[in-house]
């Protein structure tokens, strides 16, 4: 079985992998999913007991849907919430705990189950109708849910389950009214994908009211399918209107109370937190260069302003944060940027945790500490960012910051915590896939089992960082590749905000080694914008993000090139998906010179046509710069006459047409213009296919992408 063909079968050798691993707050047991080997597509329920490191089964999707199910199949409510978190596996795709790790509650084809963790007992709830992100209460005596459409149902009900099967509506509403939903940019651009918390005590819920009814209707619909209706999405198109959220405490009791703060000037909900003390939330503007951190009185619903964030350019949160310390502090994530400093720090109401040489990624929880206040469990990068280590960051009043490294070896280490437990994945270039340990203390005590297939390849990118601007890059070639034999090259791009591609990891070379091996030396860069470097190389793209992305990978290729001369410059493709192939299309259209064919998969060919949060935070509001709208789209450099029939390079333009996020109107108004002015192009269109392109589809179109870049090489 050839490469695509084995990817496909095993989703990128992921099947079979442990995922989304949790700690019980007591470390007694470690919580994750895992499907049952590399031909089985649908993740099951597991744990692990610490003290005995064997691992048991909880739940699996086979036996509580029955033999005969489809465990890929899914309520709409709860595959858009997929295809927001970018989650293809089938089964049980997310499950939330209480706060000690006892219960566990999951959707399964659109049913809610509960599971009793301690003594592995699973039973399903009776609910009004297909259930979205169920969510038990800290204490793990009832449960909540967000009803899904059905027959007499409306969506976004948010729902309560007492444990004696009574089934509570807690709030509701029609008319493009959903409570307990995040809407379209929460999810999409802000990485918030819930809607409603419960509070510590479970006998409250702070929850999202959405209101769409402003929003504009798009209606998406695969061609290939003519019998079924289009499907109707509210999306807030760059310079439209938003979607109106608020957030209200609801007790069991039928007592509302609305929180308050001027959502006019910060209509954004960008997180919200309540995990100890009252509801801690971000705002911002629509600009997104402001934000407040505020403390929510859960009486009053009245809010105070703990920390401002404040950047001529963007405002970037840190994942993990605002929230509580336990001496009642407000952990605060932002930028250093005077004295010199450039840099992705802590603050505890102000005062620093981090130090300057840390670039901080995301708080992942609380470390014990020996009798003082306990340290925060930090992922962060420090000095290379192809590598994301973990630190111990004392949170102590005085002594000054102290941030320790706790992962060793190099590589991309990601952590979950409880208690004493920690459990540490690591991914590297010298092993597949990522090895999950469970340490108590200083002293490894399990791993959790991987049944994925090892893939057949073992890359060694060649990194090295280039220009005065220090780019991450790296170079791949074929496995057998003599010294001294020229090659084509194939850029391999995504270059977009939130996203690195040169990345110590091996599963993230596995496909480019199949290109590599397939005759091209595959190069890969990391221009500014992308994270991980320092706040500045990744903000300097504000409002001229084509000129800057554009130059750097230009600027690199060129210098790597001087570094290894068997790079064939006279012979250069280009290939990306969403933002990366908008940034192939660019390359193609403005720099025929070099480029002399590419594949745009999913391109974003108008900024004006993405969704508001995203085109806005990086380009403005069209309003104030419709010329930068313009400076960046695809479809007018495309309506450009050609001067020279030899500088039109072909085009390779790939769409899934059920992609509700960059829909595909993109791709065929490109197709339009190239068409209009003669520009050579193909479209291949991906019936039932979105963004996401998943179940093997992106796997199985490499041979044709292959087929096309040999015969325009």
């Amino acid at each position: 079985m050839d490469f695509p063909e084995l990817a496909a079968r095993t989703r990128r050798f992921s099947h079979g992998a442990p995922r989304a691993v949790s700690v019980a707050d007591d470390g007694s047991r470690v919580i994750f999913l895992r499907s049952g080997g590399p031909g089985d597509p649908a993740e099951a329920l597991w744990s692990l007991e610490v003290t005995t490191g064997e691992e048991r089964l909880i739940a699996d999707p086979a036996v509580l849907l029955g033999a005969d199910a489809d465990p890929g199949a899914l309520a709409p409510g709860e595959r858009a919430l997929r295809e927001r978190m970018r989650l293809s596996a089938a089964g049980i795709g997310s499950y939330a705990l209480d706060a000690a790790g006892r219960v566990a509650v999951f959707p399964l084809a659109g049913r809610l189950f509960r599971a009793d963790l301690v003594h592995g007992d699973v039973v399903e709830v009776t609910t009004v109708g297909p259930v979205v992100d169920p969510r038990p209460d800290p204490t793990g005596q009832r449960l909540a849910y967000v009803t899904d459409a059905a027959e007499g149902v409306h969506r976004g009900e948010l729902r309560v389950v007492e444990g004696d099967g009574t089934d509570t509506l807690l709030a509701g509403e029609d008319a493009g009214v959903t409570w307990g939903l995040a809407e379209h940019v929460a999810a999409e651009e802000f990485d918030r994908f819930r809607g409603y918390w419960w509070a510590p005590d479970g006998r409250m819920v702070l929850a999202a009211r959405v209101d769409e009814s402003r929003v504009p209707r798009w209606h998406l619909h695969d061609p290939a399918d003519p019998a079924s209706p289009p499907t109707t999405v509210a999306y807030p198109q760059a310079g439209g209107p938003n979607a109106q959220v608020s957030l209200h405490l609801l007790d069991l009791d039928d007592g509302w109370v609305d929180v308050h703060w001027d959502r006019e000037t910060y209509p954004y909900l960008a997180s919200v937190d309540w995990a100890d003390g009252g509801p801690l939330i971000t705002v911002l503007r629509r600009s997104q260069q402001h934000g407040l951190v505020l403390a929510v009185d859960p009486r009053t619903g009245e809010t105070q302003v703990h920390a401002e964030l404040a950047d001529p350019r963007w405002v970037e949160p840190i994942p993990g944060t605002p929230a509580h310390l336990p001496d009642g502090r407000v952990l605060v994530g932002g930028e250093l940027a005077h004295d010199g400093y450039d840099a992705r720090c802590l603050f505890a109401d102000g005062t620093l945790l981090t130090p300057p040489s840390l670039y901080v990624r995301r708080v992942v929880g609380r470390l014990p500490s020996g009798g003082g206040p306990a340290d925060l469990l930090v992922e962060a990068s420090e000095g290379e960012p192809s590598q994301r280590h973990l630190y111990r960051v004392r949170t102590a009043i005085g002594g000054g910051v102290d941030a320790r490294r706790m992962s060793g070896t190099p590589g991309w280490h990601t952590a979950a915590v409880g208690g004493d437990v920690l459990v540490v994945g690591t991914a590297s270039l010298d092993a597949p896939g990522t090895r999950w340990s469970v340490w108590r203390g200083d002293r490894e005590v399990a791993q959790l089992r991987s049944l994925a297939a090892t893939p057949p390849y073992a890359p060694r990118p060649m990194m090295v960082r280039v220009t005065d601007r220090r780019l991450p890059t790296a170079v791949l070639y074929p496995t057998d590749h003599v010294k001294g034999t020229r090659l084509p090259v194939l850029l391999n791009v995504y270059g977009g905000p939130g996203h690195q591609e040169v990345v110590a990891a091996r599963a993230a070379w596995l496909e480019r080694q199949w290109w590599a091996d397939s005759g091209f030396a595959v190069v890969t860069i990391d221009n500014r914008g992308t994270p991980g470097v320092a706040p500045s190389f990744e903000k300097a793209i504000h409002r001229r993000v084509a000129d800057v992305v554009l130059a750097d990978q230009v600027d690199a290729l060129t210098a790597l090139a001087g570094k290894h001369p068997d790079l064939d410059l006279d012979r250069v493709a280009i290939r990306g998906w969403s933002f990366g192939g908008w940034l192939a299309g660019l390359a193609v259209l403005r720099h025929p010179e070099l480029f002399k064919c590419g594949i745009a998969g999913a391109p974003v060919t108008d900024w004006a046509l993405y969704d508001t949060a995203y085109s806005e935070r990086y380009l403005g509001l069209p309003d104030d710069g419709i010329d930068v709208y313009g400076h960046h789209s695809l479809v007018e450099l495309a309506a450009e006459p050609v001067v020279d029939p030899e500088q039109a390079r072909p085009l390779l333009l790939v769409h899934g047409l059920v992609d509700d996020n960059v829909v595909a109107a993109h791709t065929l108004r490109l197709s339009a213009a190239l068409l209009a002015t003669g520009r050579p192009h193909a479209v291949l269109p991906l019936t039932g296919a979105t963004h996401m392109a998943a179940g093997g589809t992106t796997e199985r179109l490499l041979r044709l992408e292959l087929d096309f870049l040999r015969r325009n090489l």
